[in-house]
């Protein structure tokens, strides 16, 4: 398999652009460096691209391995065909190859096995032949043999349909068929027990064509089959297989085709059904992960790229009923400045005694935000919140956080390392506070799959996804660049090229040596040698260092043709520093000769022109305002035709959860989110993003509420 041109051609890109980038991957170039600063030779293509790319060629090198595997396991047996070979370099699945092998690979001790063992292998060709001129039963009693425990003409006949079945099982042209056809299929759903009540009662006598289920059903039907509440088949056109195999095996003979005909019965029911109902099941569970994976990943993506609330005091409050709700203050750039406990809900209801905690801990240190978790008692704390600001006339606003993960990082290693004097419930509070000072820097504390914005994350393969979303933050940080001097290890660890072990080494570095004055001391840090340094340069910034170019995303193997961009444009790279040098890309009027007299490609000179028009970008600044608050409304409060503004907080096949601030996230079904069709809500919505909506229904009793966007557009 040309591997190169497979990708071209799937990916509808330049060949070359396919070559340069396996190259760049195989000389151990990370994703976001590629996408960034190598963009003359992948042709611009973005992280995404190129991770699906990565993806691909991964499992196209696999299958390469394994169609090689088998090549050589026949070979070994002498039983290599030019036929064998040929399907082998056709076949383009690992199941495909599979198919090739199953004649060839060694079996267990089948029923087919032991017919063989006794001699009725050459009545089984006799038959599959079909040139008998007299019934069956007399050629059969030729091989009527009590030594080898074949007593009558009955015993015969069947040691040799067991072994025509293993054949017709065995044969991967049929099995092609019956896996294409079987794919046209109905998912047919029963309930193991009709009286049971549950969420999956919507699926207690359900069925679907295979081609159309979606992904998030096959998910919420293999729960529900897992614990036991659903019983789950693949109902495939029988009728078409056993025309299709007859029509390939029976030629027509008077003393052979019912024989063979129970044969293909035999065959199917025993042998074939079950593995490829097994494959399509399968089939269709990783398509629905891959899918529910990607949707996990665009969610996240936006989640990390919140916009941040800077240089804020924040006050957060992470909420409780028994324990009470815990208390942090922390200034600007996160540092904690205060910590507490308060009982302001029931069972305690020491009201008197928040009020003046809370306002003493305000006006001590000039808190501008307060942060209310949105877990257990979010609701009565929200209240008594507003009641205060109400009373004591603050003039401050307050924001619901997603508190996702937040107990997570409190109870890990990580958390008890900056925090060991507090206790969990301290560091989730404090966890919350840095969260809307800095999404980014706070959340990739977390495993990314306890972040919950995604759907049956859970019953996905738990290694894939983990790699998945590792990508995703990868991404995220290297976009958004981490600032040398303050990163935090956790954040370090996902800048390009360098790994959890180099990240405190770095940590250790800057501990011992103060801040880092340029990107050239990243080559005095242990086991951080030149290709890391290559990797991680262009996305470490350095605000207040010697190299002026150094707080921006301009690679270091570019600074001589910034400079000279620089120079030519009338300015000196002390200029940068501030608000950057917003006039000059409107001084390069034509970017192809100024790009060849910079020796460097176009991608490369716009890019530098953005980083000096604005050094140390921020992609989240262009990223919808996260909503602050002053007043409370609670789900009574709703009306039918009320419009809202709320925060998307979930993106899921079938809709997108809002908060519209009742503590209840109402749901916008796909079919109300705008007025033309889409097939997923990412194609009009993503987590973040502040939207208006209007309320179409209220059930208090179950907490639901609809929602409608394309009524309020």
């Amino acid at each position: 398999m040309d591997i190169i041109k497979v990708l071209a051609e799937e990916f509808k890109i330049k060949t070359t652009q396919v070559e340069n980038t396996v190259a760049l991957i195989d000389e151990g170039n990370t994703i976001p460096f590629i996408a960034r600063y190598r963009k003359e030779m992948t042709g611009s293509l973005d992280d995404t691209v190129l991770r699906d790319l990565f993806d691909r060629l991964c499992y196209l090198r696999n299958l390469d391995e394994k169609r090689e595997q088998v090549r050589n396991l026949i070979n070994e047996q002498e039983m290599l065909t030019d036929e064998i070979n040929s399907a082998l370099d056709n076949a383009k699945t690992i199941a495909e190859i599979e198919d090739i092998y199953r004649p060839y690979r060694p079996k267990r001790r089948t029923r087919a096995a032991i017919a063989k063992e006794k001699g009725l292998e050459p009545l089984a060709s006799t038959i599959l032949l079909q040139l008998l001129d007299t019934p069956v039963e007399k050629e059969a009693e030729k091989y009527i043999d009590p030594e080898k425990d074949v007593n009558t003409v009955e015993e015969a006949v069947s040691g040799a349909m067991d072994i025509i079945a293993e054949i017709i099982s065995d044969n991967a042209e049929y099995r092609a068929i019956i896996r294409n056809l079987s794919m046209s299929g109905v998912v047919t759903v029963k309930a193991v027990d009709k009286e049971a009540e549950s969420v999956y009662e919507m699926y207690y006598d359900y069925s679907e064509p295979v081609k159309k289920i979606p992904g998030h059903r096959i998910l919420a039907i293999n729960r529900g089959e897992k614990e036991k509440m659903l019983s789950v088949k693949i109902e495939p056109p029988i009728e078409a297989i056993y025309g299709k195999l007859e029509s390939k095996i029976i030629k027509g003979n008077r003393y052979t085709d019912d024989i063979l005909k129970s044969a293909i019965d035999d065959s199917y029911k025993r042998l074939i059904s079950p593995a490829i109902e097994r494959e399509i099941r399968n089939e269709l569970t990783e398509k629905a992960e891959e899918a529910g994976i990607k949707l996990f990943g665009e969610n996240l993506k936006q989640l990390l790229l919140q916009p941040p609330i800077k240089d804020k005091v924040v006050l957060a409050l992470d909420p409780g009923f028994r324990t009470g709700c815990k208390v942090a203050v922390v200034d600007g750039i996160g540092n904690v400045l205060d910590t507490g406990v308060i009982y302001p809900v029931p069972p305690h209801n020491k009201i008197e005694q928040a009020e003046k905690i809370i306002s003493g801990l305000i006006k001590k240190h000039g808190v501008e935000i307060i942060a209310i978790g949105n877990g257990t008692a979010s609701r009565e704390t929200e209240l008594f919140v507003v009641t205060l600001m109400k009373k004591e006339k603050l003039d401050i606003s307050y924001i619901i956080v997603n508190e996702a993960g937040a107990s997570v990082y409190s109870a890990s290693k990580l958390g008890s390392q900056e925090f060991p004097d507090f206790d969990v419930a301290l560091r989730s509070a404090v966890s919350l506070g840095r969260r809307i000072q800095d999404p980014l820097a706070e959340l990739v504390k977390i495993e990314p799959k306890s972040i919950g914005v995604g759907q049956y994350q859970h019953d996905m393969n738990q290694k894939r996804l983990g790699e998945a979303l590792g990508g995703v933050v990868e991404d995220c940080v290297n976009s958004v660049g981490a600032d040398l001097n303050t990163a935090s290890p956790s954040l370090l660890s996902y800048v390009s090229g360098i790994n959890g072990t180099i990240a405190k080494n770095v940590l250790a570095y800057r501990e011992e040596h103060g801040k880092f004055k340029t990107r050239k001391e990243l080559l005095n840090v242990s086991k951080l040698g030149p290709k890391a340094y290559e990797q991680c340069a262009g996305f470490l910034r350095i605000t207040d260092g010697t190299e002026p170019l150094d707080s921006t995303g301009v690679h270091p193997e570019s600074y001589s043709a910034a400079r000279k961009l620089i120079e030519i444009c009338g300015y000196t790279p002390d200029d940068i520093k501030g608000a950057g040098l917003k006039g000059i890309g409107s001084k390069v009027k034509d970017k192809n000769k100024m790009a060849d007299e910079l020796e460097i490609g176009v991608p490369t000179l716009i890019d530098i022109i953005k980083e000096l028009e604005k050094p140390g970008r921020d992609p989240r600044e262009e990223m919808p305002k996260p909503i602050l608050k002053s007043d409370v409304l609670s789900i009574e409060d709703l009306k039918e035709g009320m419009v809202l503004k709320g925060t998307v907080r979930n993106v899921i096949d079938f809709g997108v959860f809002v908060d519209i601030g009742v503590h209840q996230d109402g749901l916008v079904h796909i079919s109300q989110i705008c007025n033309k069709y889409i097939k997923h809500p990412l194609e009009a919505v993503s987590v973040g993003d502040i939207v208006d909506v209007k309320v179409l229904a209220v059930d208090t009793k179950k907490h639901r509420i609809s929602l409608s966007m394309k009524e309020v557009n």
